[in-house]
């Protein structure tokens, strides 16, 4: 082959690649444009590099065949084959990997399909590797030859610095070839990963500005598209978290619009109701109700748990609260009523409801009252200074429908102060892990004792915030301060 006219081998490299290349279009639409998307730029290199080394074999089988040239002459006619279809056929792929990531985001494509990926690292080491061993093996072939060529021609010295003139511009001209292939594969790519980044930079600062419509299209099976799926999960999950704490919200204002919105005016006593949840919604609840002769009642509630769940559950008690208030006698009537409702709808759940209901005469300074499992109230006596408990007996609510409870009677004086709260106030804990108990309260309540009712409650959830000092609140708080007048 090396005594064949440049012109004429340069006329059937020719013609061999464009009778290849007449159906080159048709193979890119049959194969490559009708696969899936992430398989799509790896059969764009496929396509390219099948038509080079087919157009190699079928000018090899036309020397051979018809020019009768050994096989062994055609050695680097298919060498330069492979490389120019190695190269040609990358930056097809990496075109064709452009196109799939600029349609990508029209097509909504936001899956990744496959549980393995190609690491970029991985593609970056191959190419290198193989971009290596061909410019080795196109010097060792142009080396060899020239030496050959060299030995027969170089007779004197001027003979023999043209040669080496002509190896060193030959040796030139095939790196600069090379530097300019893989110099257009590295922009390809960089456009590429431009694309890629942009597209992640874009979804990424709509969502820091709280837009969380869009996603990251996924176009690629590397780290990019792993990332771009992650980032997807994550859009979601804030979605699904912005529309928890919508509904939250909304079941917080719900359950607010339960409690009471001023407290009640009944001749006598001065009362005070407060209620602060640990999470938006929470299981405590206090309420006030109508009672025949003008008597007053107070009840506070504590459902088992705090956030949704107890909050619906006390939902329910309320419910039941306000529909066996219409037929009130007395305190353990009601909660009779109220007892055998809850235990039949939590009897599978076990989920149970501590109460404490106190009936108030205006004309009266006799308290009737019942505890259902509930925290017992504190009674500050005025005229002694001393703090009792109202212990009267009494199981929580939802456990067992038959019980029945006991009417219990408290005598109270002017001066005197009834605090009826949850746990919430006295299992309040600080940095040290100490509790806020019953004593501080009971400091306190003393110490205000000639304050209104409302102020007294302000006095102690302040004392509570400040013991708690940075930490979280853990449970629901709420308190009914009664001041007899």
């Amino acid at each position: 082959m090396a005594t064949m006219s440049p012109v004429y081998l340069g006329i059937i490299i020719a013609i061999g690649f464009l009778t290849l290349l007449s159906v080159r279009r048709y193979l890119l639409k049959k194969i490559v444009d009708s696969a899936d998307q992430f398989d799509q730029s790896k059969r764009a290199f496929l396509v390219e590099f099948i038509i080079c080394m087919s157009a190699a074999f079928l000018i090899m089988a036309y020397q051979y065949l018809i020019l009768h040239f050994p096989l062994g002459s055609t050695v680097s006619l298919l060498i330069g084959c492979i490389i120019a279809g190695f190269f040609i056929g990358l930056n097809s792929s990496l075109i064709k990997e452009r196109e799939v990531i600029s349609s990508a985001a029209q097509k909504g494509a936001y899956v990744f399909r496959s549980i393995r990926y190609s690491p970029i690292t991985l593609k970056f080491t191959l190419i290198a590797a193989t971009t290596f061993v061909f410019v080795c093996l196109v010097l060792i072939l142009v080396f060899s030859r020239d030496v050959e060529w060299l030995a027969q021609t170089a007779q004197d010295a001027d003979s023999i610095m043209n040669a080496q003139l002509s190896v060193i511009y030959e040796v030139l001209f095939i790196m600069g070839v090379l530097m300019i292939l893989i110099f257009n594969l590295i922009i390809s790519y960089s456009k590429n990963l431009k694309l890629l980044f942009n597209n992640q930079t874009v979804i990424l600062e709509k969502v820091r500005q709280g837009d969380l419509r869009s996603k990251v299209p996924v176009a690629t099976q590397d780290e990019f598209g792993v990332i771009a799926e992650h980032t997807n999960h994550m859009i979601d999950g804030l979605r699904h978290r912005f529309e928890l704490m919508h509904s939250l919200k909304l079941a917080e204002e719900v359950q607010q619009n339960l409690l009471p919105t001023q407290n009640p005016s009944v001749e006598g006593y001065d009362v005070s109701g407060f209620s602060m949840y640990c999470d938006q919604t929470g299981g405590d609840y206090y309420d006030y109700y109508g009672l025949p002769d003008g008597k007053l009642g107070i009840a506070v509630a504590d459902a088992c748990g705090h956030g949704v769940g107890a909050a619906m559950l006390m939902t329910t008690v309320r419910a039941f609260l306000i529909s066996s208030v219409g037929k009130y006698s007395d305190p353990a009537g009601l909660l009779n009523e109220i007892n055998r409702w809850i235990s039949r709808d939590c009897a599978t759940s076990g989920n149970f409801t501590t109460m404490f209901f106190l009936e108030l005469h205006p004309y009266s300074r006799q308290l009737r009252w019942v505890r259902a499992g509930h925290e017992p109230p504190l009674h500050y006596h005025r005229k002694s200074n001393e703090v009792t408990k109202l212990e009267g007996e009494g199981i929580v609510l939802g456990i067992d429908e038959s019980y029945e409870f006991a009417n219990q009677l408290t005598d109270v004086e002017k001066g005197d102060v009834i605090l009826v709260g949850t746990d919430g106030i006295f299992e309040t804990r600080n940095s040290e892990q100490q509790l806020f108990g019953h004593e501080r309260v009971n400091s306190l309540i003393a110490e205000h004792r000639e304050a209104a009712a409302a102020d007294i409650q302000q006095a102690i959830v302040s004392e509570v915030k400040r013991f708690r000092g940075d930490l979280s609140q853990e449970d629901d708080i709420t308190m009914v301060v009664i001041k007899v007048g």
